[in-house]
Parts: C-alpha cells; sequence; structure tokens
C-alpha cells in the first residue's frame, strides 16, 4: 500500500473516500479467508477438516498408495483426484467420508454421539451424492454400533446402506434376502470382514437424495441379534468406497441430528405446533422466513420440519438449519445451536430460493411427524 509523509490536513471526502475502501479491502479479505476455509483440499491419506461447524470430512485412503485427494465444500466434499484401482474380490481403496459423532479419536465439534439406543428416539439425516460413470465404486452411508461409548478404534456392527453401486462389486458377506426399511425395498447382505460384523442394505436402484431416519435400520441390525438396545450408537458417516477411479464424486449435502427425547414412536415429538411461513417473493426469486413453536407440553430435543416446495420453486441458499435437498420434499433440520425447542417457544430458520410460474407457499408441515398449524 502507498503511502504519504505528512501530507497535511485532507478533506472529509478524502478521508470517508480512504475509509470505504478500506472496509471493502477488509470485506474483500474476509470473504476470501472464508471462501478458503470452505474449500479445504485434503491429499494426506487420513486428513480431516470441519464443515458446516459440525460435520467433519475425512480422506481415509487406507486401501491403496496411490493419490487420492478431496476437496471439502460447505455442504460436503468432492473427490478431486483418484488415482489407480484395486482388485473387485477385495476391500475398496479408501471410503472418503463426511460423519456426525466420533471415529477413531476424532470427534465432531458439538456432537451428541455416542448416545445409547435406548434413549435415541430418532435420529433425522440427509444426503445427497453426485455420481460419476467412469469409476467402480459404491456410494454408502455407514452407521456404527458397539456395546460400549468408544470413540476410538473399531466397532462391533457396522451397518452399510448402499445408495448406489456401480461395478462388479458386492458387500461383505452374502445376500441374505430382502427387507422394507423407512419405507423403501433393499437387498440384505450380511457377514463379517474379520473385524467386525457388516449388515448391508443394497439399493435396487440408484438413489441420488433422501431424507430417513437412522433409526429404521439400527433396528433392524438390533432385530437380527447384530445389536442390543443397550449398546452405543457411536457415529453416521456418508460418502464413497471406490476400487477404480472415482475422480468427480461428491457428497453435496449431508445432515445429521441426534433426539434423545421424547420415547419411541413419538421421537422428540411434541404434542402440537405451530409455523409461521413469511415470504418477501420478487421476479424469479424469494425469501422464506419460517418459525415453529412448540405449543407442546414437553421439550423439543433434536427437529426435522418436512414440508414440500411447490413444483418449479428451488432453495438456493439456506440459515440457521440443515437442508437435505433443495426442491420438493423438503426436511429442515436443527442446528446445535437451536437443537432444543422448551414448551411454549420458538425456533426460525430461513431460505432464499428461485421459481418459476406462479409463486405458491407449501400446504403442509409436520414437526418430527407431527402435524403443525400453519399461517
Amino acid at each position: 500500500m502507498r503511502t504519504s509523509r505528512h501530507p497535511g490536513p485532507r478533506r472529509a471526502g478524502s478521508l470517508l473516500g480512504l475509509l470505504v475502501a478500506s472496509l471493502a479491502a477488509l470485506a474483500a479479505l474476509l470473504n476470501s479467508a472464508s471462501a478458503a476455509q470452505a474449500d479445504t483440499t485434503l491429499c494426506e491419506p487420513f486428513g480431516t477438516t470441519t464443515v458446516q461447524g459440525r460435520y467433519v470430512v475425512q480422506n481415509n485412503r487406507w486401501g491403496s498408495s496411490t493419490p487420492q485427494c478431496i476437496t471439502a465444500t460447505a455442504s460436503g466434499f468432492k473427490i478431486t483426484q483418484a488415482d489407480g484401482s484395486v482388485p473387485t474380490n477385495g476391500g475398496p481403496k479408501s471410503y472418503p467420508s463426511v460423519f456426525n459423532g466420533c471415529h477413531y479419536t476424532i470427534c465432531s465439534p458439538g456432537t451428541g454421539l455416542p448416545a445409547r439406543l435406548s434413549r435415541i428416539s430418532s435420529a433425522p439425516t440427509g444426503i445427497s451424492y453426485g455420481y460419476v460413470n467412469n469409476a467402480v465404486y459404491d456410494a454408502a452411508y455407514d452407521i456404527w454400533l458397539d456395546p460400549t461409548a468408544r470413540t476410538d478404534g473399531v466397532n462391533r456392527t457396522e451397518i452399510m446402506v448402499w445408495f448406489n453401486k456401480v461395478g462388479s462389486i458386492q458387500p461383505v458377506g452374502s445376500q441374505v434376502g430382502t427387507a422394507t426399511v423407512a419405507g423403501r425395498q433393499w437387498q440384505v447382505w450380511s457377514g463379517n470382514n474379520g473385524s467386525n460384523d457388516v449388515l448391508s442394505f443394497v439399493a435396487p436402484s440408484a438413489i441420488t437424495s433422501w431424507n430417513f431416519d437412522v433409526m429404521d435400520f439400527v433396528r433392524q441390525a438390533v432385530s437380527r441379534g447384530l445389536a442390543h438396545d443397550d449398546w452405543y450408537l457411536t457415529s453416521v458417516q456418508a460418502g464413497f468406497e471406490p476400487w477404480a477411479n472415482g475422480t468427480g464424486l461428491a457428497v453435496t449435502a449431508f445432515s445429521s441430528a441426534i433426539d434423545t427425547g421424547g420415547a419411541p414412536g413419538n421421537p422428540g415429538g411434541p404434542t402440537a405446533c405451530a409455523v409461521t411461513y413469511e415470504t418477501n417473493v420478487w421476479q424469479g426469486g424469494f425469501t422464506a422466513d419460517v418459525s415453529v413453536t412448540n405449543t407442546g407440553s414437553s421439550s423439543v430435543n433434536g427437529w426435522k420440519l418436512a414440508f414440500t416446495l411447490p413444483a418449479g420453486q428451488q432453495i438456493t441458499s439456506a440459515w440457521n438449519a440443515g437442508l437435505a435437498t433443495s426442491s420438493g420434499a423438503v426436511t429442515a433440520s436443527s442446528v446445535a445451536s437451536d437443537a432444543q425447542i422448551p414448551a411454549g417457544s420458538k425456533v426460525s430458520f430461513g431460505f432464499q430460493g428461485t421459481y418459476g410460474g406462479t409463486f405458491t407457499r407449501p400446504t403442509a408441515f409436520n414437526l418430527n411427524g407431527t402435524a403443525c398449524t400453519t399461517s
């Protein structure tokens, strides 16, 4: 920056111009720092970073010595380099993923895990994947269970939910049947990889984006004797297992919450709730400010608000809530700062979006499965 030596008094306009320029430069510097933090590249085999202030992204290259790099984004990560391949009759090259909980001594910020299964009434989660065709891989959501509240090492039981698979690969063990879980049909595989039991659910066709309750799959493991209610959920993860290549694969959105309030069958839910949905609309765009009031008599600990955006509407950004999808069926999940809604209190979040045609509002909202009144 050029400086001058005591040039004499400056006019107020000049001082104001310098102040504006300095503030602009500072804003640019802060924006640059924020962008750099949001887009962190990890090439170390077990490199990690934090996204959304509450989840951990890990490179986790454990099955190959060939280079692999991932770039953590504001909402997930993308594989930017994935060299080489390994035989498809063995384990994959790696498992780059984003997780909530504790995994090999690394715990995500503010996590509620490990948590005893009997205390978890629901564990709402959402995931969106970006796929490629020039690779051999599975897109897997991992759920880890153990008899102890461990934060390190291998857990006793691993549940894998395969959203997609490309190439001649299969889960650990053998297929033991089919099952309907969380409203979807799955092939069910069971086996042991030498370190832990593995229960896998394989989708018959690719799933790109989905919101579901982790506990639906946990209850499957319990019913099959692979876990017990006094065990612990230690972490949930979403990522990819590549056997060949993998560049371009991405987790574009991830959310996870653990609800240890409420009773089974009414997961942390209130007896009544009210939603206020206020919008500011202009040609082709809009913002929505959403307030959720717990009008019941007990506290809500961990919440998810489900609603459907009218056709043609697309969310482009959001604040104070995690959104796993940006159009159609949307679920907004609590963040660490507003996970609890005491009786008579409310939380608020919002989003900005685009629309085509005539703008309309969602017609129904459900809080943890409870229908809310709207205004």
